[in-house]
Protein backbone atom coordinates (compact mmCIF):
# COMPACT_ATOMS: atom_id res chain seq x y z
CA UNK A 1 0.00 0.00 0.00
CA UNK A 2 1.32 3.36 -0.91
CA UNK A 3 0.48 6.83 0.21
CA UNK A 4 -1.01 7.67 -3.13
CA UNK A 5 -3.75 5.06 -2.92
CA UNK A 6 -7.11 6.62 -2.09
CA UNK A 7 -8.80 5.25 1.00
CA UNK A 8 -12.37 4.15 0.84
CA UNK A 9 -14.68 6.77 2.42
CA UNK A 10 -15.76 5.94 5.98
CA UNK A 11 -19.35 6.19 6.93
CA UNK A 12 -20.17 8.09 10.08
CA UNK A 13 -21.99 5.95 12.62
CA UNK A 14 -25.08 7.60 14.08
CA UNK A 15 -25.59 4.92 16.72
CA UNK A 16 -23.76 6.76 19.56
CA UNK A 17 -25.69 9.95 18.89
CA UNK A 18 -29.02 8.09 18.91
CA UNK A 19 -28.05 6.40 22.20
CA UNK A 20 -27.31 9.77 23.79
CA UNK A 21 -30.62 11.23 22.57
CA UNK A 22 -32.58 8.30 24.02
CA UNK A 23 -30.71 8.53 27.32
CA UNK A 24 -31.55 12.23 27.55
CA UNK A 25 -35.17 11.50 26.70
CA UNK A 26 -35.42 8.86 29.42
CA UNK A 27 -33.68 11.16 31.93
CA UNK A 28 -36.05 14.07 31.32
CA UNK A 29 -39.10 11.82 31.38
CA UNK A 30 -38.09 10.40 34.77
CA UNK A 31 -37.00 13.75 36.20
CA UNK A 32 -40.20 15.58 35.20
CA UNK A 33 -43.23 15.81 37.43
CA UNK A 34 -46.55 15.22 35.77
CA UNK A 35 -49.83 16.19 37.34
CA UNK A 36 -51.25 18.98 39.42
CA UNK A 37 -49.13 20.39 42.24
CA UNK A 38 -51.89 22.10 44.14
CA UNK A 39 -55.60 22.65 43.83
CA UNK A 40 -57.60 25.32 45.61
CA UNK A 41 -61.33 24.70 45.80
CA UNK A 42 -63.08 27.77 44.44
CA UNK A 43 -66.68 28.70 43.87
CA UNK A 44 -67.79 31.50 41.63
CA UNK A 45 -70.36 34.04 42.71
CA UNK A 46 -73.96 33.23 41.89
CA UNK A 47 -73.74 29.53 42.65
CA UNK A 48 -76.36 27.93 44.83
CA UNK A 49 -73.68 26.60 47.19
CA UNK A 50 -72.57 30.11 48.20
CA UNK A 51 -75.41 31.22 50.45
CA UNK A 52 -74.25 34.34 52.22
CA UNK A 53 -75.22 34.91 55.84
CA UNK A 54 -73.82 37.07 58.61
CA UNK A 55 -71.71 40.24 58.54
CA UNK A 56 -69.94 41.32 55.34
CA UNK A 57 -66.64 39.58 54.63
CA UNK A 58 -65.25 41.18 51.49
CA UNK A 59 -61.50 40.86 50.99
CA UNK A 60 -60.21 43.31 48.36
CA UNK A 61 -56.79 42.39 46.96
CA UNK A 62 -55.00 45.47 45.65
CA UNK A 63 -51.43 45.84 44.34
CA UNK A 64 -50.48 47.88 47.40
CA UNK A 65 -52.17 45.70 50.02
CA UNK A 66 -55.35 44.11 51.32
CA UNK A 67 -58.65 45.57 52.44
CA UNK A 68 -61.29 43.90 54.57
CA UNK A 69 -64.70 45.49 54.09
CA UNK A 70 -63.05 48.63 52.68
CA UNK A 71 -60.46 49.09 55.44
CA UNK A 72 -56.74 48.53 54.98
CA UNK A 73 -55.44 45.46 56.76
CA UNK A 74 -52.17 43.54 56.94
CA UNK A 75 -52.05 39.93 55.73
CA UNK A 76 -51.26 38.77 59.28
CA UNK A 77 -54.29 40.54 60.77
CA UNK A 78 -56.63 39.34 58.00
CA UNK A 79 -57.02 35.85 59.44
CA UNK A 80 -57.81 37.13 62.95
CA UNK A 81 -60.26 39.74 61.67
CA UNK A 82 -62.07 37.17 59.52
CA UNK A 83 -62.21 34.86 62.53
CA UNK A 84 -64.11 37.57 64.39
CA UNK A 85 -66.56 37.99 61.48
CA UNK A 86 -67.31 34.28 61.00
CA UNK A 87 -69.15 31.83 63.21
CA UNK A 88 -67.59 28.72 61.67
CA UNK A 89 -64.97 28.04 58.97
CA UNK A 90 -67.73 27.13 56.52
CA UNK A 91 -68.95 30.74 56.27
CA UNK A 92 -68.56 32.37 52.86
CA UNK A 93 -65.66 34.79 52.30
CA UNK A 94 -65.88 36.96 49.19
CA UNK A 95 -62.64 37.76 47.38
CA UNK A 96 -62.27 40.55 44.83
CA UNK A 97 -59.00 41.16 43.03
CA UNK A 98 -58.05 44.36 41.21
CA UNK A 99 -57.18 44.03 37.53
CA UNK A 100 -53.49 44.84 37.91
CA UNK A 101 -52.93 42.27 40.69
CA UNK A 102 -50.92 39.26 39.53
CA UNK A 103 -52.65 35.90 39.76
CA UNK A 104 -49.91 34.61 42.07
CA UNK A 105 -50.86 37.22 44.69
CA UNK A 106 -54.49 36.10 44.58
CA UNK A 107 -53.43 32.47 44.96
CA UNK A 108 -51.21 33.36 47.95
CA UNK A 109 -54.12 35.05 49.73
CA UNK A 110 -56.45 32.16 48.92
CA UNK A 111 -53.86 29.66 50.13
CA UNK A 112 -53.39 31.57 53.41
CA UNK A 113 -57.17 31.64 53.98
CA UNK A 114 -57.52 27.97 53.11
CA UNK A 115 -54.60 27.13 55.41
CA UNK A 116 -56.34 29.00 58.25
CA UNK A 117 -59.36 26.74 57.83
CA UNK A 118 -61.70 28.90 55.74
CA UNK A 119 -63.32 26.51 53.31
CA UNK A 120 -65.78 28.56 51.27
CA UNK A 121 -64.02 31.20 49.18
CA UNK A 122 -66.01 32.96 46.47
CA UNK A 123 -64.28 34.98 43.77
CA UNK A 124 -66.09 37.99 42.26
CA UNK A 125 -65.02 40.49 39.63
Amino acid sequence: MTFDDPRPPRRISLTPMIDVVFLLLVFFMLASRFGVDMQIPLRTAGGASAEYQGPPRLVQIDPEGLKLNGRDITPEALIDSLGDLTQDPGDVIVLRSAEEVPLQRLVEVMDALHGAGFQRLVLVE
